[in-house]
């Protein structure tokens, strides 16, 4: 598969995509997590489809504009063109452009999707939980982890999209 991936010049999570529509809405955060040690912070950056909750692209590093601007240049130029939401962090407005990109609080709202997504990350990978015994000892090994997550995370959300348009009045069930 990554073989495909690597002579088609699509990334391995592009691949896992839904296709990008006029208007959509990409919403922007970043979770905190270490590797070995607590002082050993790493960072990583999210974009989220607001429309399919899917993970657009992400990258691990240091809390600064340089791996966030790693991160824009990840996301598929198809999301690109909508607005993008973001909590008011000095570097989203060093690295988006100002006509795309909104500023807003946590208690507007316009940033839940990406804030429950957090919480899934959380919950669902135990090396990002804040006071655990499950751990990553090495960079490598923590972003695999991570990537694996979100590659199955993606699938399971396009699925839900696509059951859910092809069955509108059907009712909400777990994949």
């Amino acid at each position: 598969m990554l073989q495909e991936q690597s002579r088609s010049g699509v990334g391995y999570l592009e691949a896992t995509l839904l296709p990008a529509q006029e208007g959509d809405v990409l919403e922007l955060d970043e979770v905190w997590s270490y590797v070995l040690k607590k002082t050993n912070q790493v960072w990583i950056w999210l974009a989220l489809c607001r429309r399919t909750r899917q993970i657009v692209a992400w990258m691990p590093g240091p809390r600064d504009h340089i791996t966030l601007r790693q991160l824009w240049n990840k996301i598929p130029d198809a999301y690109k063109a909508g607005t993008c939401f973001t909590d008011f962090w000095d570097s989203y407005s060093k690295v988006i452009p100002k006509e795309q990109h909104r500023a807003c609080a946590k208690q507007e709202g316009e940033t839940n999707h990406i804030e429950r997504f957090n919480l899934t990350l959380r919950q669902s990978v135990p090396r990002l939980v804040r006071k655990t015994l499950s751990f990553s000892k090495r960079h490598l090994g923590h972003y695999r982890f991570i990537r694996h997550f979100l590659l199955i995370y993606n699938a399971r959300k396009a699925k839900q999209y696509l059951r859910k348009l092809a069955f509108p009045n059907a009712p909400i069930t777990r994949i």
